[in-house]
């Protein structure tokens, strides 16, 4: 019986199951939850945080990681973070003190002009879907 060694270059992976559970098992859980948050965004056809550009109208998904009561020039502000997988973005509703169902860890899909502020992408009083709760 003759062996036939395998052309394959030391930079191919193999792609089996034991591979990319071995890539799994070594991967970080803040990267795990990130390429979810990526293929989420792929799956919902939404725009990569990442990909979005000042000016543009966009639809965004992701968990929102922190909210916070900032008034901006005197008037009430509700700030949160939304991220993608991708980057991040906030999310400003103006003249709100806060929202149900507005909390960190929940996923949203935000839709809006995205501005510039202080190097930061932002939508201001965006148009948003809560994403259900048993799905997360």
């Amino acid at each position: 019986m003759s062996a036939v060694p395998r052309s394959e270059t030391p930079s191919e992976k193999p792609a089996g199951r034991f591979r990319r559970m071995l890539d799994r098992l070594s991967t970080s859980q803040e990267d795990l939850e990130s390429e979810e948050l990526r293929e989420d965004s792929e799956t919902n056809g939404c725009t990569r945080i990442g990909d979005c550009h000042d000016r543009q109208i966009v639809t965004v998904t992701g968990t929102l990681r922190t909210v916070t009561l900032r008034p901006r020039a005197g008037v009430p502000a509700l700030e949160a973070e939304l991220f993608d997988g991708s980057a991040a973005l906030d999310v400003v509703w103006l003249g709100r003190r806060s929202i149900v169902g507005i909390e960190p860890g929940r996923k949203l899909i935000a839709s809006g002009r995205v501005s510039m502020s202080r190097g930061r992408r932002v939508l201001f009083n965006p148009k948003y879907e809560l994403r259900p709760l048993g799905r997360e």
